[in-house]
Protein backbone atom coordinates (compact mmCIF):
# COMPACT_ATOMS: atom_id res chain seq x y z
CA UNK A 1 0.00 0.00 0.00
CA UNK A 2 1.35 3.20 -1.17
CA UNK A 3 1.63 6.07 1.89
CA UNK A 4 -0.50 8.28 0.21
CA UNK A 5 -3.24 5.40 -0.02
CA UNK A 6 -2.28 4.93 3.70
CA UNK A 7 -2.42 8.51 4.69
CA UNK A 8 -6.05 9.04 3.06
CA UNK A 9 -7.10 6.06 4.83
CA UNK A 10 -5.85 7.25 8.17
CA UNK A 11 -7.07 10.87 7.82
CA UNK A 12 -10.64 9.18 6.66
CA UNK A 13 -10.84 7.46 10.25
CA UNK A 14 -10.18 10.63 11.45
CA UNK A 15 -12.47 12.37 9.87
CA UNK A 16 -15.37 10.43 10.07
CA UNK A 17 -15.05 9.83 14.37
CA UNK A 18 -14.70 14.14 14.12
CA UNK A 19 -17.51 15.27 11.70
CA UNK A 20 -21.05 14.50 12.85
CA UNK A 21 -22.91 11.52 10.31
CA UNK A 22 -25.41 14.01 9.66
CA UNK A 23 -22.67 16.31 7.95
CA UNK A 24 -23.26 13.81 5.11
CA UNK A 25 -26.54 14.18 4.81
CA UNK A 26 -28.00 17.80 4.38
CA UNK A 27 -28.40 18.75 0.83
CA UNK A 28 -27.46 22.30 2.65
CA UNK A 29 -23.92 20.74 2.61
CA UNK A 30 -23.57 19.51 -0.74
CA UNK A 31 -21.80 18.83 -2.87
CA UNK A 32 -20.74 15.05 -1.80
CA UNK A 33 -19.85 12.28 -3.01
CA UNK A 34 -22.28 9.70 -3.77
CA UNK A 35 -22.41 6.38 -3.99
CA UNK A 36 -23.74 4.72 -6.87
CA UNK A 37 -25.13 1.09 -7.21
CA UNK A 38 -25.80 0.68 -11.28
CA UNK A 39 -24.86 -2.52 -13.00
CA UNK A 40 -23.78 -4.13 -10.02
CA UNK A 41 -26.48 -6.91 -10.16
CA UNK A 42 -26.19 -9.55 -7.57
CA UNK A 43 -23.20 -8.15 -5.98
CA UNK A 44 -25.49 -5.12 -4.98
CA UNK A 45 -25.97 -5.65 -1.59
CA UNK A 46 -22.33 -6.31 -0.89
CA UNK A 47 -21.35 -2.77 -2.34
CA UNK A 48 -23.61 -0.79 -0.83
CA UNK A 49 -22.22 -2.90 2.57
CA UNK A 50 -18.87 -1.56 2.13
CA UNK A 51 -19.84 1.53 0.78
CA UNK A 52 -21.70 2.67 3.65
CA UNK A 53 -18.71 1.24 6.38
CA UNK A 54 -16.19 3.10 4.45
CA UNK A 55 -18.29 6.40 5.20
CA UNK A 56 -20.49 7.12 2.48
CA UNK A 57 -23.96 8.36 3.65
CA UNK A 58 -25.96 9.07 0.38
CA UNK A 59 -27.38 6.36 -1.85
CA UNK A 60 -28.18 6.18 -5.36
CA UNK A 61 -30.52 3.97 -7.36
CA UNK A 62 -33.37 3.44 -9.46
CA UNK A 63 -36.77 1.61 -10.27
CA UNK A 64 -35.18 -0.09 -13.30
CA UNK A 65 -33.80 -4.01 -13.30
CA UNK A 66 -32.35 -3.37 -16.50
CA UNK A 67 -29.78 -2.02 -14.58
CA UNK A 68 -30.00 -1.80 -10.93
CA UNK A 69 -31.27 -4.24 -8.07
CA UNK A 70 -32.91 -1.51 -5.88
CA UNK A 71 -34.00 -4.71 -3.57
CA UNK A 72 -30.59 -5.41 -3.06
CA UNK A 73 -29.39 -2.12 -1.94
CA UNK A 74 -32.05 -1.99 0.63
CA UNK A 75 -30.50 -5.12 2.17
CA UNK A 76 -27.28 -3.56 1.98
CA UNK A 77 -27.99 -0.03 3.54
CA UNK A 78 -30.35 -2.40 6.23
CA UNK A 79 -27.48 -4.75 6.78
CA UNK A 80 -24.76 -2.38 7.35
CA UNK A 81 -27.15 0.44 9.64
CA UNK A 82 -27.90 -2.53 11.88
CA UNK A 83 -23.90 -3.21 11.86
CA UNK A 84 -22.93 0.25 12.59
CA UNK A 85 -26.33 1.44 14.72
CA UNK A 86 -27.17 3.75 12.16
CA UNK A 87 -30.83 5.31 12.15
CA UNK A 88 -32.86 5.36 8.72
CA UNK A 89 -32.40 9.50 9.03
CA UNK A 90 -28.60 8.65 9.53
CA UNK A 91 -28.93 7.46 5.49
CA UNK A 92 -30.05 9.46 2.33
CA UNK A 93 -31.51 7.19 -0.26
CA UNK A 94 -32.33 8.71 -3.89
CA UNK A 95 -34.24 6.36 -6.12
CA UNK A 96 -35.98 7.03 -9.64
CA UNK A 97 -39.16 6.65 -11.86
CA UNK A 98 -38.09 5.04 -15.01
CA UNK A 99 -40.62 5.29 -18.03
CA UNK A 100 -41.61 2.33 -20.21
CA UNK A 101 -38.43 2.89 -23.04
CA UNK A 102 -36.39 2.29 -20.20
CA UNK A 103 -37.01 -1.08 -19.44
CA UNK A 104 -36.62 -4.67 -20.52
CA UNK A 105 -39.66 -5.68 -21.93
CA UNK A 106 -39.95 -8.77 -20.02
CA UNK A 107 -38.89 -6.86 -16.52
CA UNK A 108 -40.87 -3.94 -16.24
CA UNK A 109 -41.45 -2.85 -12.68
CA UNK A 110 -45.16 -1.69 -13.18
CA UNK A 111 -48.22 -2.77 -14.97
CA UNK A 112 -47.50 -1.54 -18.63
CA UNK A 113 -50.99 -1.16 -19.41
CA UNK A 114 -51.95 1.07 -16.68
CA UNK A 115 -52.42 5.00 -16.56
CA UNK A 116 -49.21 6.34 -16.43
CA UNK A 117 -50.17 8.07 -12.65
CA UNK A 118 -50.85 4.65 -11.73
CA UNK A 119 -47.69 3.34 -13.05
CA UNK A 120 -46.11 6.25 -11.16
CA UNK A 121 -47.11 5.17 -8.53
CA UNK A 122 -46.57 1.52 -8.89
CA UNK A 123 -43.09 2.08 -9.11
CA UNK A 124 -42.61 4.43 -6.07
CA UNK A 125 -44.72 1.39 -3.92
CA UNK A 126 -42.30 -0.76 -5.21
CA UNK A 127 -39.09 1.58 -4.65
CA UNK A 128 -40.47 1.65 -0.68
CA UNK A 129 -40.81 -1.88 -0.42
CA UNK A 130 -37.29 -2.87 -1.72
CA UNK A 131 -35.45 -0.06 0.07
CA UNK A 132 -37.55 -0.93 3.66
CA UNK A 133 -38.29 2.38 3.96
CA UNK A 134 -40.97 4.49 4.88
CA UNK A 135 -40.13 7.14 2.57
CA UNK A 136 -37.41 8.55 -0.09
CA UNK A 137 -34.85 11.11 0.62
CA UNK A 138 -34.89 11.77 -2.87
CA UNK A 139 -37.18 10.96 -6.38
CA UNK A 140 -35.84 11.19 -9.58
CA UNK A 141 -37.44 11.18 -12.83
CA UNK A 142 -35.04 8.94 -14.82
CA UNK A 143 -35.43 10.75 -18.43
CA UNK A 144 -38.21 12.83 -20.48
CA UNK A 145 -41.32 11.56 -21.27
CA UNK A 146 -42.35 11.54 -24.90
CA UNK A 147 -44.10 15.19 -24.56
CA UNK A 148 -44.76 17.77 -21.92
CA UNK A 149 -48.07 16.60 -20.92
CA UNK A 150 -46.92 12.95 -20.25
CA UNK A 151 -44.17 15.03 -18.41
CA UNK A 152 -45.84 17.19 -16.40
CA UNK A 153 -48.80 13.72 -15.06
CA UNK A 154 -45.41 11.80 -14.17
CA UNK A 155 -44.24 15.13 -12.32
CA UNK A 156 -47.28 15.72 -10.50
CA UNK A 157 -48.00 12.57 -9.44
CA UNK A 158 -44.55 12.61 -7.90
CA UNK A 159 -45.51 15.54 -6.38
CA UNK A 160 -48.60 14.09 -4.43
CA UNK A 161 -45.59 11.88 -2.98
CA UNK A 162 -44.11 15.17 -1.35
CA UNK A 163 -47.06 16.27 -0.18
CA UNK A 164 -48.24 12.64 1.16
CA UNK A 165 -44.56 12.44 3.15
CA UNK A 166 -43.64 9.50 1.20
CA UNK A 167 -40.70 11.74 -0.25
CA UNK A 168 -38.65 14.13 0.68
CA UNK A 169 -37.71 16.28 -2.69
CA UNK A 170 -37.59 15.48 -6.41
CA UNK A 171 -35.30 15.58 -9.41
CA UNK A 172 -34.70 14.86 -13.07
CA UNK A 173 -31.92 13.29 -15.21
CA UNK A 174 -30.95 12.96 -18.31
CA UNK A 175 -32.12 16.43 -19.24
CA UNK A 176 -29.45 18.11 -21.92
CA UNK A 177 -31.04 20.97 -23.26
CA UNK A 178 -31.71 24.33 -20.78
CA UNK A 179 -35.17 25.07 -22.38
CA UNK A 180 -36.23 22.02 -21.02
CA UNK A 181 -34.72 22.18 -17.84
CA UNK A 182 -35.88 26.11 -17.49
CA UNK A 183 -39.41 24.91 -18.77
CA UNK A 184 -39.54 21.98 -16.40
CA UNK A 185 -38.90 24.19 -13.39
CA UNK A 186 -40.66 27.35 -14.08
CA UNK A 187 -44.27 24.98 -14.63
CA UNK A 188 -43.73 23.04 -11.73
CA UNK A 189 -45.72 23.82 -7.99
CA UNK A 190 -42.57 21.56 -6.30
CA UNK A 191 -39.46 22.72 -8.03
CA UNK A 192 -36.70 20.27 -9.22
CA UNK A 193 -33.67 19.69 -6.22
CA UNK A 194 -31.65 18.12 -8.32
CA UNK A 195 -30.15 17.26 -12.17
CA UNK A 196 -28.16 14.34 -12.62
CA UNK A 197 -27.04 13.77 -16.01
CA UNK A 198 -23.69 12.49 -17.44
CA UNK A 199 -20.91 14.64 -17.66
CA UNK A 200 -19.19 14.80 -21.16
CA UNK A 201 -17.85 16.98 -23.75
CA UNK A 202 -20.86 15.70 -25.71
CA UNK A 203 -23.33 18.00 -23.88
CA UNK A 204 -20.69 20.49 -23.00
CA UNK A 205 -20.30 18.95 -19.64
CA UNK A 206 -23.50 20.76 -19.01
CA UNK A 207 -22.26 24.61 -18.20
CA UNK A 208 -25.12 26.26 -19.19
CA UNK A 209 -27.12 23.54 -16.79
CA UNK A 210 -24.86 23.97 -14.14
CA UNK A 211 -25.24 27.48 -14.01
CA UNK A 212 -29.19 27.05 -13.65
CA UNK A 213 -28.75 24.67 -10.98
CA UNK A 214 -26.58 27.33 -9.02
CA UNK A 215 -28.95 29.57 -9.42
CA UNK A 216 -31.88 28.11 -8.36
CA UNK A 217 -30.32 25.90 -5.49
CA UNK A 218 -30.44 22.69 -7.28
CA UNK A 219 -27.59 20.21 -6.67
CA UNK A 220 -25.74 19.09 -10.06
CA UNK A 221 -25.18 15.37 -10.13
CA UNK A 222 -22.35 13.82 -12.60
CA UNK A 223 -22.29 10.51 -13.83
CA UNK A 224 -19.83 8.69 -16.04
CA UNK A 225 -17.83 10.93 -14.41
CA UNK A 226 -14.48 9.48 -14.43
CA UNK A 227 -14.82 7.04 -17.40
CA UNK A 228 -16.33 10.17 -19.86
CA UNK A 229 -13.30 12.33 -18.90
CA UNK A 230 -9.90 10.61 -18.65
CA UNK A 231 -7.62 12.68 -20.79
CA UNK A 232 -8.30 15.55 -18.44
CA UNK A 233 -6.67 14.00 -15.35
CA UNK A 234 -4.01 11.38 -17.41
CA UNK A 235 -2.16 14.12 -18.81
CA UNK A 236 1.60 14.89 -17.53
CA UNK A 237 0.45 17.98 -15.89
CA UNK A 238 -2.31 16.67 -14.24
CA UNK A 239 -0.21 13.75 -12.87
CA UNK A 240 2.14 15.65 -11.48
CA UNK A 241 -0.59 17.85 -9.66
CA UNK A 242 -2.23 14.50 -7.67
CA UNK A 243 1.22 13.53 -6.65
CA UNK A 244 1.80 17.15 -5.16
CA UNK A 245 -1.87 16.58 -3.64
CA UNK A 246 -1.52 13.31 -2.51
CA UNK A 247 -4.30 12.08 -4.46
CA UNK A 248 -5.05 9.45 -7.39
CA UNK A 249 -6.04 11.01 -10.57
CA UNK A 250 -9.32 10.33 -10.10
CA UNK A 251 -9.41 11.52 -6.30
CA UNK A 252 -7.66 14.88 -8.10
CA UNK A 253 -10.80 14.64 -10.68
CA UNK A 254 -13.74 14.00 -8.09
CA UNK A 255 -11.79 17.45 -5.98
CA UNK A 256 -12.19 19.17 -9.15
CA UNK A 257 -15.72 18.49 -9.51
CA UNK A 258 -16.44 19.53 -6.17
CA UNK A 259 -14.58 22.66 -6.67
CA UNK A 260 -17.21 23.33 -9.38
CA UNK A 261 -20.21 22.58 -6.92
CA UNK A 262 -20.53 19.23 -8.48
CA UNK A 263 -21.78 15.54 -6.70
CA UNK A 264 -20.32 12.93 -8.17
CA UNK A 265 -21.80 9.73 -8.54
CA UNK A 266 -18.97 7.25 -6.91
CA UNK A 267 -19.34 3.58 -8.23
CA UNK A 268 -16.15 1.74 -6.80
CA UNK A 269 -16.27 -1.71 -5.61
CA UNK A 270 -13.03 -1.50 -4.65
CA UNK A 271 -13.19 -1.17 -0.73
CA UNK A 272 -9.45 0.83 -0.69
CA UNK A 273 -10.57 3.29 -3.58
CA UNK A 274 -14.32 3.85 -1.16
CA UNK A 275 -12.45 4.40 1.58
CA UNK A 276 -9.70 7.51 -0.82
CA UNK A 277 -12.86 9.30 -1.87
CA UNK A 278 -14.53 9.33 1.91
CA UNK A 279 -11.06 10.69 2.97
CA UNK A 280 -11.01 12.97 0.43
CA UNK A 281 -14.65 14.36 0.76
CA UNK A 282 -13.80 14.79 4.26
CA UNK A 283 -10.33 16.58 3.84
CA UNK A 284 -12.71 18.98 1.80
CA UNK A 285 -15.56 19.05 4.30
CA UNK A 286 -13.00 19.99 7.50
CA UNK A 287 -12.15 23.05 4.79
CA UNK A 288 -9.17 21.97 3.03
CA UNK A 289 -8.92 23.55 -0.15
CA UNK A 290 -7.14 21.11 -2.52
CA UNK A 291 -6.79 23.37 -5.40
CA UNK A 292 -4.82 27.18 -4.28
CA UNK A 293 -6.08 28.68 -7.08
CA UNK A 294 -7.91 28.75 -10.89
CA UNK A 295 -4.92 28.09 -12.04
CA UNK A 296 -4.54 24.52 -10.25
CA UNK A 297 -8.32 24.06 -11.60
CA UNK A 298 -7.62 24.92 -15.08
CA UNK A 299 -4.56 22.14 -15.44
CA UNK A 300 -7.98 20.15 -15.38
CA UNK A 301 -10.68 22.09 -17.01
CA UNK A 302 -8.64 23.37 -19.57
CA UNK A 303 -8.08 19.41 -20.53
CA UNK A 304 -12.27 19.31 -20.68
CA UNK A 305 -12.55 20.01 -24.37
CA UNK A 306 -15.24 22.41 -22.86
CA UNK A 307 -15.19 26.34 -23.23
CA UNK A 308 -16.03 27.87 -20.13
CA UNK A 309 -16.24 24.77 -18.13
CA UNK A 310 -15.88 27.01 -14.74
CA UNK A 311 -19.58 28.61 -13.87
CA UNK A 312 -18.55 29.19 -10.61
CA UNK A 313 -15.04 31.29 -9.94
CA UNK A 314 -13.67 34.03 -12.44
CA UNK A 315 -10.06 33.61 -13.71
CA UNK A 316 -8.68 35.96 -11.10
CA UNK A 317 -10.75 33.76 -7.74
CA UNK A 318 -8.50 31.87 -5.39
CA UNK A 319 -10.40 29.02 -4.03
Amino acid sequence: MSCNTLYMICMGALLCNLLPSSSALALKDRPVLKYGTAWKKEETAKFVHQAIKAGFRHIDTACQPRHYREDLVGDGWTAAAKELNLKREDLWLQTKFSGLGAHSEDNIPYDKDAPLETRVRQSLALSLQNLQTDYIDSWVMHGPENNWDDHFEVWRTMEEAVDEGKVRQLGMSNFYRLEDVEWAYNHARIKPKVVQNRFYSDSGHDVEIRSFCEKNDIEYQSFWTLAANRDAYSHPEALELAKKKGLSPEGLFYSFCMALGISPMNGSTNEVHMKEDIALMNRIRSGEKIFEDSNEMGIIGNALGTSNWNTILDEEDEL
